[in-house]
């Protein structure tokens, strides 16, 4: 009896330890996106350019590694609204880019709405099924390794449909990530709520813009 009781009490902690990370998460996505796509909308207004690959590798990992290190104090917070603010600085001068095209603004809304839903599409499915997705982890190594090896191909080589398949990658891989991640707080795999918020924010982020490429091809071809 005092067995049951004590696995019927843990499993009530544990299910509002899943609850508060969701909130807290979601929560704080919710803040860093608003106020990425508002530094994002400055930096395009401003017509700011596009800085050094180097400078965003620099500044992308250094407040990534920062944000891991803080991220259990108050200062996990400020370093994730600098790591968010700092890539929607870089999403400004990409967003001139796409507006400079014929059907620029549409492409942009297009895939604004299909980041959005693929987005809520797939953290719904993971919230209602509570499916466990730890099984995508090797899927996403393998897959990072295999685009990241198509990236450096295509710095050095001109290879003629090559972004359009790394864009699609990148696509899918962002998917599993957000089904990982969200699966991972339910499942209580992460009880870290900023660590939580920044992956979901990098997966929408690459899946906004390789969204965007594959709107853009497309849309030059026609």
């Amino acid at each position: 009896m005092h067995e049951q009781d004590y696995a019927l009490n843990h499993a009530q902690v544990e299910q509002r330890e899943v609850s508060q990370v969701l909130r807290n998460t979601y929560g704080l996505l919710a803040l860093t996106l608003a106020f990425s796509g508002l530094v994002a909308f400055v930096s395009q207004q401003m017509n700011l350019p596009y800085p050094h690959f180097f400078v965003v590798l620099a500044g992308f990992f250094g407040l990534f590694f920062l944000t891991m290190k803080l991220r259990n104090s108050a200062w996990g917070l400020l370093s994730t609204f600098a790591l968010t603010g700092f890539m929607g600085y870089t999403l400004g001068p990409i967003l001139n880019l796409y507006l400079g095209m014929g059907n620029g603004a549409e492409v942009i809304g297009s895939a604004f709405a299909m980041t959005a839903l693929v987005f809520f599409g797939l953290s719904a499915y993971v919230l209602t099924t509570r499916k466990d997705m730890n099984f995508l982890s090797g899927f996403i190594t393998v897959g990072c390794l295999v685009l990241l090896g198509a990236m450096i191909a295509g710095f050095f080589f001109q290879i003629s449909g090559l972004q359009l398949a790394i864009s699609a990658g990148f696509v899918l891989l962002s998917s599993a990530m957000i089904l990982f991640q969200t699966s991972a707080i339910i499942h209580g795999g992460e009880r870290n709520y900023i660590m939580a918020t920044i992956s979901l924010y990098v997966s929408i982020y690459n899946l906004f813009i390789s969204l965007l490429q594959i709107f853009g091809i497309m849309g030059s071809d026609d």
